[in-house]
């Protein structure tokens, strides 16, 4: 690496060398710091450009007032003079060379040096989490008798208050964030849209005023509409459905006030374009690229009724949104509806729209090769510039963070080490081609700090895998929760860690969406799947034989900590004195015993381990060969609250988690 090339990229945050999951020091390729410059807006493609870049980042007064000031709560910060904060409720407070420490939470404004900055003053930490269980959905996946071939928000609303009342502190879904509203529909959650707004296939069509305000005839051609469950989720035939429906029920709804939300008015104005063009703005007509062209204010005048429509269907979504939230408080959840927030977005969606300002065009989020994915990953994932969020006052982080919140008892961000760093794979690279980007953590998790805290959430980090030190001890310096899976907690020797020795702050769980299910590890579900679908990297009696030995690792462990029986002889006389293997769905209510022994502060349990489910809602690695995202739950709603499974499960974590009376205490 050259040089001056490893001092510019190192002033503009981008890594010239990174340390693998084996901690081996791997050099990035100069032709990526070149690439991922490049996307910062930093010529780098010649000596005499670095030359030139590099004297610029010099030059910069690393003295002056930045574009946005981030301060702790109780803390102060030098300035470079007197200067003037205008309070974020209007007030003015004159201060010296230092920024008090008493100066109010929020988004304020300074005046410093004849510079203009954005001020948020943020908490040093949330209240600390209450200590409770609840159940992971994959909303889609939960269906009943009233919704259309998926999970609606009318189950959601329903499953709520009935976990709730038996027990239950919250439930954790997958992102629901809006996808595209062309065919074919977006099955992944994880690759929206928008973060902002939220997927209308999750409405209920029968719990909106317009329905009941419908003639009876209406109402009978809607309900003629609804799809059939069937054996996997169908999202094209549930859109097409349900986009009808509320396309027939729209001329009985009241009007959306589009002034009074700029951002809901562009984002309806997307998806209006996005019927007639296609799902991904950057193969539209070129005139159309910019939200503020003046073709795309003709087009919004020619589609008025269909910009209408689509600003009315995220009003239902916030109504029937408000609906869940009402449910869980009624029921006394002490954290309530914890939302998913993905890593990114589709860098042809809405917000790659929307937001092009902020985000660095052609770049897409990864990951650098490790054990599992040796060819490293691309997420095809757009990302922020964190130059320009800092430029900008992190004003569209904010109000992403902002509309998440909104309908939240808690937040869970996935990857959260991204607000650390991302690994950025340039155009025309592959995976692991790429190397990371810096961002300034102190103000991603200062704000998601602000926001949560005035949301009343908590925050769930997604810290699984290989993470610097740094990751966790922000979490937990902040009160947020990190991540602790079953599969994962193992010592040097691959062995199940005894859960008393699971981290105090995070959020427990068996498995996640990308693993297999606890039915699906106990039968080797997930060796034969990969086997078929030839997603193995040895042979397949080698991964039988290495499956055989972590069942083996786990059952030591759960009779080590008397929470599964030793086994019985067996009185076979073709196998004297040999014991008898454990019943699975003993072992899946003693895996249930040990998130209930942790001390971790929050228990997730999946429906999918619960009920027997061997297939793994998403198999990486995959797009069509297997069905992700597409597996509804083998029960209803009804049927989940009348299975004894679902009861023995919740009398057990009841018992080791039952509710308190009185609210954590905060720690500031």
């Amino acid at each position: 690496m050259n040089r001056r090339l490893a001092a510019l990229a190192n002033a503009h945050g981008v890594s010239t060398w990174y340390e693998d999951w084996r901690h081996r020091r791997v050099e990035v390729a100069p032709e990526t710091v070149v690439g991922v410059l490049g996307l910062l807006g930093v010529d780098a493609t010649s000596p005499a450009a670095i030359a030139d870049a590099l004297t610029a980042a010099r030059a910069v007064d690393r003295g002056a007032l930045p574009e946005t000031v981030v301060l702790a709560h109780g803390t102060t910060r030098a300035l470079p003079g007197p200067g003037v904060v205008t309070l974020e409720d209007g007030g003015r407070r004159a201060v010296d060379s230092e920024l008090p420490g008493d100066l109010p939470l929020g988004w304020h404004r300074l005046a410093c040096a004849g510079r203009e900055a954005t001020l948020v003053v943020v908490p040093r930490r949330l209240p600390v989490p209450p200590r409770t269980w609840g159940w992971m959905l994959q909303l889609y996946a939960l269906t009943s008798e009233r919704s259309w071939g998926m999970g609606d928000l009318g189950d959601l609303a329903e499953f709520t208050g009935w976990a709730g009342d038996t027990g239950a502190g919250l439930v954790l879904l997958n992102p629901l964030h809006a996808v595209g509203p062309a065919h074919p529909v977006a099955a992944s959650p994880y690759s929206p849209a928008s973060r902002r707004f939220v997927n209308p296939l999750y409405l209920r069509v029968s719990d909106t005023a317009a329905y009941r305000a419908a003639d009876p005839a209406t109402r009978a051609v809607v309900d003629a509409l609804r799809p059939d469950r069937g054996d996997l989720i169908d999202y094209d035939q549930v859109w097409a459905a349900k986009r009808h429906a509320l396309e027939l029920l729209h001329p009985y709804a009241q009007p959306v006030d589009l002034a009074a939300d700029p951002a809901l008015a562009s984002f309806a104005t997307w998806c209006a374009l996005a019927e007639r063009h296609g799902n991904d703005w950057r193969a539209w007509p070129e005139d159309l690229h910019h939200p503020d062209a003046p073709a795309v204010a003709e087009q919004r005048r020619q589609l008025a009724d269909r910009v209408a429509f689509h600003a009315w269907l995220q009003h239902l979504c916030d109504e029937q949104l408000d609906a869940v939230t009402a449910a869980a408080r009624a029921a006394g959840m002490p954290v309530g509806v914890v939302h998913d927030l993905a890593v990114g977005i589709d860098p042809g969606g809405a917000d790659g729209w929307q937001l092009a300002d902020v985000l660095a065009q052609g770049v897409r989020v990864g990951a650098p090769p490790d054990d599992f994915n040796q060819l490293g990953q691309d997420w095809g994932l757009a990302a922020w510039r964190p130059d320009r969020l800092a430029a900008t006052g992190y004003a569209a982080y904010r109000d992403m963070l902002r509309r998440t919140l909104r309908h939240a008892g808690g937040l869970r961000v996935d990857h959260v080490a991204g607000l650390w760093r991302l690994w950025w794979v340039p155009p025309g690279a592959g995976a692991a081609e790429g190397t990371y980007v810096r961002y300034d953590a102190e103000a991603m998790l200062g704000i998601l700090a602000l926001e949560a805290l005035r949301a009343g959430a908590v925050v769930v980090g997604e810290d699984l895998g290989t993470v610097q030190p740094a990751v966790t001890s922000g979490l937990r310096g902040r009160n947020m929760l990190g991540s602790t899976v079953l599969w994962f907690a193992r010592d040097d020797d691959g062995g199940f860690v005894p859960p008393a020795r699971w981290p105090r702050n995070a959020l427990a769980t068996i498995s996640t969406h990308d693993l297999p299910t606890a039915p699906g590890f106990l039968t080797g579900e997930h060796v034969r799947v990969r086997d078929e679908l030839k997603l193995l990297g040895t042979d397949v009696a080698v991964e039988q034989a290495r499956a055989a030995t972590d069942r083996e690792r786990l059952l030591d462990m759960l009779r080590a900590e008397s929470l599964l029986p030793d086994p019985a002889p067996t009185a076979q006389p073709a196998s004297p004195g040999t014991a008898a293997a454990p019943d699975d769905g003993e072992v899946v209510v003693a895996m249930h015993a040990a998130l209930a022994a942790s001390p971790t502060r929050l228990l997730g349990v999946s429906l999918y381990d619960v009920l027997g489910e061997v297939r793994q809602p998403n198999m990486p690695g995959t797009v069509d060969e297997y069905p992700n995202w597409r597996l509804p739950l083998p029960n209803t709603v009804a049927e989940i609250r009348s299975d004894p499974r679902v009861t023995r499960i919740v009398d057990l974590l009841s018992a080791a988690r039952p509710r308190h009376a009185t609210p954590a205490p905060t720690e500031d």
